[in-house]
């Protein structure tokens, strides 16, 4: 392996810790009727600073979060330029959508009807975590050293298609993505500083009411001590129709975790190429159009049949129409582009992108070199593909009543994201 001292690219990388200091509501199972009983697994957040041989310098925010709200994300990007520089397209946050964690800020407010006093057990920890993640990226900027930096994928098969095992689903198509790619930082001495690697699958192996990091959380545990003094940071893919099969079941959560982390250690024992030393960044808020919106007297019909969760959402679309004079006919989201060179690119969609974006991205853009992000930046909604808005079903349709959205999206949005990335890869390219 060549000596980082021949490399022009610099790093610097940080964790802390975010595990609350009480009982607090988890996010993620709709189910679930009081707090947390307890820790088995401490979570984290951590930043990834990289400078490239021309000084450009980006951050990649990490966190065992089930994700973060527009405003939490535009704070926390607000607070990376301000004490650092850092422009927004430079600056990319991501959540790995773990169910085994506290609810934080503002996401999914319709999730649950939460008591005035187990709110504030969750405004005290958003304002403690967001604190926190700020104090990783400083730590990060403050920690650079001159670094090699490789690029490799492996694979991991426990991710399977959710759609597929439905009741009367099995003739769906197996559209999975279980590459695993791995962005590696190693040190003068030939050392791991920082492994950043994904996975396109939710995270949710683990349930119940123990706090964890579930599987992502066990995978980057298993690296830390495999290579120690080493940083790892968990990156969801588009695996918002994927889920860890089977699941649920003690233990699966740590043994995905072992098997990830296994085929991260693969790829760091290969030869792995470094990267190209040119980095270039993009980023843009694109208008995803939403499906014809019900009226006003189509939500008053629903609500004598709508159970709890049924009625918080109906009766806030019809204070949306009182508040608005109508309801929204699209929803903004960030989309965004890191090039290093010729290896790798990284694609980066919000909220939970089904895997059919990962899909046609690797195939137009190239299977090596391309790494496809999701649950990047803000968590609104599930993003269908045509393919999933086609199926119907929870992802394209009824899980849009638990985000708040008046309806499903509407039929162009896969060819509305695709132009955009296409948009922004040319772009950085220019």
């Amino acid at each position: 392996m060549a000596d980082s001292s021949e490399s022009g690219w610099r790093a610097g990388v940080a964790a802390v810790d975010i595990t609350p200091a009480e009982p607090i509501w988890l996010h993620g199972w709709g189910a679930r009727d009081h707090e947390s009983e307890g820790i088995q697994q401490r979570i984290f957040a951590k930043a990834l600073a990289l400078e490239d041989p021309e000084g450009h310098r980006v951050l990649w925010v990490t966190a065992d979060l089930l994700g973060f709200s527009r405003d939490m994300a535009d704070a926390l990007a607000a607070a990376a330029g301000e004490r650092h520089g850092i422009g927004r397209a430079d600056f990319m946050l991501n959540a790995s959508h773990n169910h085994c964690g506290p609810c934080a800020g503002d996401i999914l407010p319709l999730y649950f009807d939460l008591p005035q006093d187990k709110q504030a057990v969750i405004d005290r920890y958003t304002e403690e975590m967001m604190q926190r993640v700020v104090q990783a990226m400083d730590e990060a900027v403050a920690g650079f050293e001159r670094v090699r930096l490789t690029f490799g994928q492996g694979v991991a098969g426990f991710g399977v298609n959710r759609r597929r095992v439905r009741p009367d689903s099995r003739s769906l198509p197996t559209v999975v993505d279980q590459d695993v790619p791995v962005l590696a930082a190693w040190g003068g001495d030939g050392g791991l500083r920082a492994v950043t690697f994904g996975y396109a699958c939710h995270a949710t192996a683990c349930i119940g009411y123990k706090i964890n990091g579930d599987y992502p959380g066990y995978a980057q545990e298993a690296l830390e001590k495999t290579y120690p003094g080493a940083v790892a940071l968990f990156v969801t893919g588009c695996g918002g129709d994927i889920n860890p099969l089977p699941r649920h079941r003690s233990n699966l959560g740590e043994l995905y975790g072992e098997v990830l982390a296994a085929a991260v250690g693969d790829v760091l024992d290969d030869d792995m190429p470094a990267v190209g030393d040119r980095l270039r960044t993009a980023h843009a808020v694109v208008d995803l159009p939403l499906s014809e919106p019900p009226t006003r007297a189509e939500l008053q019909a629903l609500l004598p049949d709508s159970d709890a969760a049924g009625r918080r959402y109906v009766e806030n679309l019809l204070d949306l129409i009182d508040r608005d004079g109508a309801l929204a006919a699209s929803v903004p989201c960030s989309v965004q582009v890191w090039s290093f060179g010729e290896t790798p690119s990284i694609i980066a969609l919000p909220a939970e992108p089904v895997v059919d974006y990962s899909l046609r991205f690797k195939a137009q853009y190239g299977w090596e070199n391309t790494w496809v992000a999701g649950y990047t930046h803000e968590f609104i909604s599930y993003i269908p593909s045509k393919r999933v808005l086609s199926e119907g079903g929870y992802e394209g349709d009824t899980g849009m009543m638990e985000c708040g959205l008046p309806g499903p999206y509407a039929a162009a949005v896969e060819e509305i994201i695709a132009d955009q990335v296409a948009a922004l890869m040319r772009q950085k390219d220019s």
